[in-house]
């Protein structure tokens, strides 16, 4: 089960979030899925999950590149890089037309052939820096 489990977790990013077809969604979210992250708030099931991902392909032109996937039972660990230019409002912040790059682990909970839950943790300070909402540390790269 884990190879059907990791292809559908593949398509998250692949379908859904790198070739824009939101339509995905019906098909590999369950209607009670619940997505965890502190900083990005979202509504359950499939169009919560439209809703999460919109504001990054439309303000960032965001890519999602899978770098790692594996599984152990219902759970799969996606490591991922996002990517883009900020040239639209995302989490209230004013475009600056800055490229961008995140590292980012999502962890998705698989139940009857959907994904019923994501934890993720991305580098939001990292992202802020980036397009200068917060000030880079001291000989840092930004």
């Amino acid at each position: 089960m884990s190879a059907e489990n990791e292809a559908v977790a593949r398509r998250w990013y692949d379908e859904l979030c790198n070739q824009r077809r939101p339509e995905v969604a019906d098909e590999i979210i369950s209607d009670d899925h619940v997505y965890r992250d502190p900083q990005v708030p979202a509504g359950r099931g499939p169009e919560g999950v439209k809703e999460l991902v919109r504001p990054y392909q439309e303000a960032l032109d965001g890519h999602w590149d899978v770098q790692d996937v594996f599984s152990s039972g219902d759970q799969v660990c996606v490591r991922w890089v996002g990517t883009g230019t900020h040239h639209g409002e995302v989490m209230g912040l004013a475009p600056t037309g800055k490229a961008i790059r995140v590292d980012a682990v999502s962890v998705h909970r698989m139940s009857g052939g959907k994904i019923a839950e994501t934890w993720t943790v991305w580098d939001t300070l990292g992202f802020l820096q980036q397009v200068g909402a917060v000030p880079a540390a001291a000989g840092a790269a930004a």
